[in-house]
């Protein structure tokens, strides 16, 4: 997660998509959390599993409990999180806007995979963010991912550079604003 988004009148009521409810994160998320930062498959691109009873002592009661931060919820079950926040300065990557940009960054446990949640909880938080943030949004993702690379393009990002980053080659997209997908 990179800098806090700073956004008033946050939270907002639950986003609800086609299938999915994303609502703020509770403190009944936080094994699933746990569960996602210590499974090596969903971190294979991220730079591997961490240590779960590590993360367990550091991580807060309600993770990432922030403006921009979202839980996917089917049917009162944790399907992954979304979120949005400010990409850190001195990071690479073309920002389209003066300071840091929007970025956007999701994370869903294996079970979660091929059922089309990540797009469709990504999409519902950048419909969001084009009505009340109106600014362009950024992806930075491995491009070993080929899953990923392929989700921001239909998510509207269009490859603007890549680089060296964490030892991996980095796919960076930009998605302007009201790019409907």
């Amino acid at each position: 997660m990179g800098l806090p988004l700073i956004v008033d009148g946050w939270p907002p009521p639950p986003l609800r998509t086609e299938r999915l409810v994303l609502r703020p994160p509770t403190a009944a998320d936080r094994e699933s959390f746990l569960d996602l930062a210590a499974d090596p498959d969903v971190n294979r691109h991220l730079g591997g599993a961490r240590d779960r009873d590590e993360m367990a002592r550091t991580m807060p009661q309600v993770p990432a409990d922030q403006p921009g931060q979202l839980v996917a919820d089917l049917d009162g079950r944790f399907v992954g999180w979304v979120g949005l926040s400010r990409r850190e300065p001195g990071r690479p990557g073309r920002s389209p806007v003066d300071g840091p940009a929007l970025e956007l960054s999701y994370l869903l446990p294996v079970s979660a995979w091929g059922h089309g949640y990540a797009r469709e909880s990504c999409a519902a938080l950048l419909a969001w963010s084009d009505e009340h943030l109106g600014e362009p949004a950024v992806l930075c993702t491995q491009v070993a991912n080929a899953r990923s690379v392929a989700l921001a393009g239909r998510l509207g990002f269009a490859e603007v550079e890549r680089f060296e980053e964490f030892g991996a080659e980095q796919w960076f997209g930009v998605r302007p604003v009201g790019i409907v997908q």
